[in-house]
């Protein structure tokens, strides 16, 4: 017999990751009855943490589909937080919606959290390549579907991009200075993906941004922070870090790595470019939400 969909049921893949963790977590918080999918190899300190804080714990391989199918049954939404490359992103994930489709689950949210890649051509991002495939296949199923881009991750600017230089007291920026870019954090991310996945009327994008600024808001920002004045430093235009992507690429390749160096470089090249700008912005859809500026997050380093 078949099992009609709760809004209040949510399942939730790559719930052992940073990002999926916190959604979980949001969601539990909210009321809701999270079904977390987990492989049988996972780490088992991550799956009882992740029992611990109220979830249920669904062990599903993906590559059998009936099983996967049912542990999708009676769900309102899908939520993947999954991380990886094509056999993840691409393959993974159209298993998943594969099953979301056979299961009768009405709504779907990716593994997508990032720039807008769709006013992205193909070839400037392999990370945001695989996603926008992903979305074409999603586009073609009869489910509702709904993507939500942040941006980048504010927490990156701590230190893992090369953006914001303590050491130095710069800002690096390429080309243009004036260029506008957003940036959320993790957390704000997964509570924001968590008020989404339990609201029905969620359009095929969402994009928000806990802060949107250029080079100089950066450097004002990291003065607000820590006090000090910090100033910019042209790397460059996009010509130039086209040929450093290009080279780095050449001498280390990765290519089994989720975030190599010259990955990073491509995702500068994007923001820099203005092309994946997110506009216009959803940050006033749930009013309970107070979004983390930059200058918080540095002064919290």
């Amino acid at each position: 017999m078949s099992q009609l969909p709760s809004e209040n049921i949510i399942v939730l893949a790559g719930a052992t990751g940073d990002l999926g963790n916190r959604i979980a977590v949001e969601l539990i918080a909210r009321g809701a009855k999270v079904k977390a999918l987990v492989r049988p190899e996972t780490d088992p300190q991550k799956v009882e943490k992740l029992r611990t804080q109220g979830a249920e714990i669904m062990e599903t391989d993906y590559i059998n589909q009936r099983q996967l199918t049912n542990a999708l049954r009676g769900a309102g939404c899908v939520v993947s937080a999954l991380s990886g490359l094509r056999d993840v992103i691409v393959d993974a994930q159209t298993m998943l919606l594969e099953a979301t489709v056979q299961a009768g689950v009405p709504r779907f949210i990716p593994s997508d959290f990032s720039i807008d890649f769709t006013r992205l051509p193909y070839g400037t991002n392999r990370n945001l390549d695989l996603r926008k495939e992903f979305g074409e296949r999603l586009d073609r199923v009869p489910i509702a579907a709904t993507s939500i881009l942040n941006g980048m991750f504010t927490d990156l600017l701590k230190g893992e991009a090369p953006v914001i230089i303590p050491q130095l007291k710069r800002v690096i920026y390429w080309e243009n200075a004036e260029q506008l870019m957003d940036f959320t954090t993790i957390s704000d991310t997964a509570i924001f993906t968590a008020a989404a996945a339990l609201d029905p009327t969620t359009p095929r994008y969402l994009r928000i941004a806990g802060d949107v600024l250029n080079a100089y808001g950066l450097a004002e920002a990291a003065r607000q922070a820590t006090g000090e004045k910090y100033t910019l430093l042209r790397a460059g235009g996009l010509g130039r870090l086209d040929a450093i992507i290009k080279v780095t690429r050449t001498l280390f390749p990765q290519k089994k790595e989720v975030f190599p160096a010259w990955q990073g470089m491509q995702y500068m090249r994007n923001m820099f470019s203005g092309l994946p700008k997110l506009e216009p912005l959803d940050n006033n859809r749930y009013p309970e939400i107070t979004f983390t500026k930059v200058h918080e997050v540095i002064a919290a380093q």
